[in-house]
């Protein structure tokens, strides 16, 4: 686990914290740079959710569902790319990847989830993702993994 992740889930539990702007300032109060953008994917990423505090208000808190595990992410994207992905490509410094009609959504989500270091992001349509690489050489990378799970 990241060390900005047990911060995160250390202030969450230690006070209420109700938006993402206040879980900004406390992370930049214990002394780590970090954006609402950051912040956001970070609370994706470990689960969070919002939960009544009985006065009306909601605040962050971990979620009782465990995450699955890596292993277990990467068998949902192998299974996704398998079952929706048509074809793969590259263009202007990204990998494009059409999927069948509606299922760009479901890929994207789970090429979000492995977490893979050569992936900023992914924005996705009806039935194309663009995948952002963190560098230009990671488009290579990022192409041979999804045509490796076809």
């Amino acid at each position: 686990m990241r060390s900005r992740d047990r911060r995160v889930l250390d202030i969450i539990a230690r006070r209420p914290i109700t938006t993402q702007a206040e879980l900004v300032a406390a992370l930049r109060s214990a002394g780590i740079r970090v954006t609402q953008a950051t912040v956001s994917r970070d609370i994706k990423r470990l689960g969070l959710v919002k939960v009544p505090t009985g006065d009306g208000a909601y605040r962050y808190r971990a979620s009782e569902v465990p995450r699955p595990s890596r292993a277990e992410i990467e068998a949902m994207l192998r299974r996704a790319v398998r079952d929706y992905v048509v074809d793969t490509d590259e263009g202007a410094g990204l990998v494009v990847v059409k999927t069948s009609m509606g299922s760009a959504g479901v890929v994207a989500e789970a090429i979000d989830e492995a977490s893979w270091p050569e992936v900023v992001g992914t924005v996705a349509g009806d039935n194309t993702i663009i995948v952002v690489p963190r560098r230009p050489g990671d488009r290579a990378v990022i192409l041979s993994r999804l045509r490796g799970m076809t």
